[in-house]
């Protein structure tokens, strides 16, 4: 499992970086499908039983999730004998939504090389980026991780994400790696507006940042490798998810 290192009286500290729960991963494809239009607005989603044997998990972990899509105002419960779950009317223009995935679905092949190519790279930049670090590095890095915090938008959360990880290239001292991790954000950047957003979304992205920022500061390259492995795997795990779900959406 991946850890999160901290250092202590010289000593290195590891505490587990917690993964989705079962109820957050439910949460996490039910709002994809909602921001794709595969729920229209207006429709009901299946019922809890359905939901639950369509997720392989038992009636509680849907109420969870069905709390965690509510308190993110995507769906409201409707009580009677036409009651039920209910998509809530999108506050974006359906017309910009359309277009996004169609240019995304043209880019399908593109974007499934990039992720590969990504997945390749950027656990080696990290790796390198420990290893050359300067102090004004890691601060650059820890800089970036602090207005992701403080992001009152999801476009101004998407930019400082991408702050982070070209910090994290330039702590290369490498101009070539820099330069590639740059066109990567930048061809990446329209799919990852179409990613969920939510705070446990957010956790857990911050929860991978935060690891991989410890271990550049404390010069652990192969630390570094591992968690920057497991953040673009998770990263390529819903950029694949999210292909596959426009393809059928543009396909129905």
């Amino acid at each position: 499992m991946a850890v999160d290192v901290r250092r202590s009286r010289g000593r290195a500290q590891f505490e587990p970086i917690q993964p989705l729960r079962a109820h957050e991963y439910v949460a996490e494809q039910i709002r994809r499908h909602i921001a794709l239009r595969l729920v229209q607005p207006g429709e009901a989603l299946p019922s809890e039983r359905e939901l639950a044997a369509m997720f392989g998990v038992g009636r509680p972990t849907i109420q969870h999730a069905m709390r965690l899509l509510e308190a993110d105002q995507l769906v409201e419960a409707r009580r009677g004998r036409s009651g039920g779950t209910f998509v809530r009317e999108p506050a974006e223009d359906a017309g910009a939504m359309e277009e996004l995935m169609a240019r995304l679905a043209r880019q399908r092949k593109e974007l499934e090389e990039l992720v590969v190519f990504r997945r390749t790279l950027e656990p080696a930049v990290a790796a390198e980026a420990a290893s050359v670090r300067r102090r004004s590095d890691v601060s650059a890095i820890w800089g970036a991780i602090q207005s992701m915090n403080e992001a009152q938008t999801e476009p101004d959360y998407i930019r400082a994400d991408t702050t982070f990880h070209i910090a994290v290239a330039r702590a290369t001292r490498n101009r070539f790696m820099e330069a590639a991790i740059e066109d990567i954000r930048l061809r990446l950047n329209d799919t990852m507006s179409l990613l969920p957003e939510s705070d446990t979304w957010h956790r857990r992205i911050s929860g991978e940042h935060d690891a991989i920022a410890r271990a550049i500061e404390a010069r652990d390259a192969p630390e570094a490798e591992a968690l920057m492995d497991l953040h673009v795997a998770n990263s390529e795990q819903s950029v694949r998810a999210l292909l596959g779900a426009i393809r059928r959406r543009l396909a129905s």
